[in-house]
């Protein structure tokens, strides 16, 4: 059964890698075999070292993928690096809290662009490699707003919609080339981005009291999920978005 799970050999590029959820998942992917190309706005080397440190290969590119000319610069980085690129995990995102009759077109248009855009022509581009070899896994991360509206993130709700769209998408044209498209939709986790939730003690409370596992997630809790997917455990899923909301969407 642990073959199942064991990506030795294999290469995954990981966006948003240096912190939060690309960090955990990161060293999940690396935990199981992989050696990673850690992708950030910011320097992932202490990322990478942790990588290093279970004993995988890892390499860092710094990139602004607001901008599509990018999305090349990664690709080749990876191949110059591993040869190939067989897993993808777009984890790179933001989120702009603000009423939605205030919101700014800058606002929805970066949100748009690097949680909706980017997640499709990395996708892309990394597809044409994978196709080479009939094989690939490509791990988009939505969210719970993929069902539900929020309050005052319109532009966010709107991105991760389409993410989970995007994904089931591009399951139906590429499971014949051997790549499956799924998505993980992470809960309330204990992330930069929930910071500002998080220290407001009252609705930290009402967020945490509503969740059945009595707790905010953590980057761990997607480790799993993360393997699950990029394995060939997997291999017959496509097209599904995976929640892990500690029960969230249950309640």
């Amino acid at each position: 059964m642990s073959t199942l799970f064991d990506l030795s050999g294999k290469t995954a590029i990981v966006t948003g890698a240096s912190t939060g959820l690309g960090m955990g998942m990161t060293l999940g992917l690396a935990e199981a075999g992989a050696d990673i190309v850690l992708v950030d706005h910011v320097e992932s080397e202490e990322s990478a070292a942790q990588v290093r440190a279970l004993g995988r290969k890892a390499v860092t590119v710094k990139a602004n993928l607001m901008e599509m000319s990018s999305i090349s610069m990664v690709i080749d980085k990876a191949i110059e690096s591993f040869g190939k690129v067989d897993i993808l995990i777009n984890n790179a995102g933001i989120i702009r809290r603000t009423p939605a009759i205030d919101f700014s077109e800058k606002d929805w248009d970066d949100v748009m662009t690097i949680n909706a855009k980017t997640v499709f022509f990395l996708s892309q581009a990394a597809a044409r490699d994978m196709m080479k070899r009939k094989y690939g896994k490509i791990i988009n991360i939505a969210s719970l707003l993929a069902f539900q509206g929020g309050v005052i993130v319109p532009s966010y709700a709107a991105s991760k919609g389409a993410v989970a769209q995007v994904t089931k998408a591009l399951a139906n044209e590429w499971a014949q080339h051997g790549i499956t498209i799924n998505a993980i939709a992470p809960g309330y986790m204990a992330t930069n981005n929930t910071k500002a939730l998080r220290e407001d003690t009252g609705r930290e409370k009402a967020i945490r009291e509503r969740i059945p596992a009595g707790r905010w997630g953590l980057p761990s809790d997607l480790q799993g999920a993360a393997v699950f997917l990029a394995s060939t455990a997997s291999d017959y899923v496509n097209g599904h978005v995976l929640v892990v909301d500690g029960g969230w969407l249950a309640r």
